[in-house]
């Protein structure tokens, strides 16, 4: 109980609280990073989707290996195209969040200097 209410408003204001506005801006771009698989989605860039593979099979047949080699560069094509719009949506998401997240950190930090701006100002208009 050693210091006075201004000290420890200060303490609050500009160390705790950023330091939880951190805490909490990371778990969201954890998140969302997760939510995306984008790390998941990049290492399996140019696997097949779902999985869809089809057998070469036995012995050698010219119209089956071709057939089979189209359809399954078609199914791995198809599985980097679809991974990668989901990427980018995660990629886009992530940088939403950076840019959320600093506008609230910058906010939090200018705060003070808004509200005595804005009382500043409202006394100006009354006189």
């Amino acid at each position: 109980m050693g210091q006075n209410i201004i000290a420890q408003y200060l303490v609050w204001h500009f160390y705790d609280v950023p330091k939880e506005l951190g805490k909490a801006w990371k778990n969201y771009l954890r998140f969302y990073l997760s939510f995306f698989s984008v790390v998941a989605l990049i290492r399996t860039l140019f696997a097949p989707w779902h999985g869809y593979q089809w057998s070469y099979g036995r012995g050698f047949s010219v119209s089956r290996y071709a057939e089979t080699f189209i359809s399954n560069t078609f199914a791995r094509l198809l599985g980097a195209i679809i991974r990668s719009v989901l990427i980018v949506f995660g990629v886009i998401f992530e940088a939403i969040i950076f840019f959320l997240g600093a506008i609230v950190f910058l906010g939090w930090i200018l705060l003070p200097a808004i509200i005595v701006a804005g009382f500043a100002y409202g006394i100006k208009l009354l006189f």
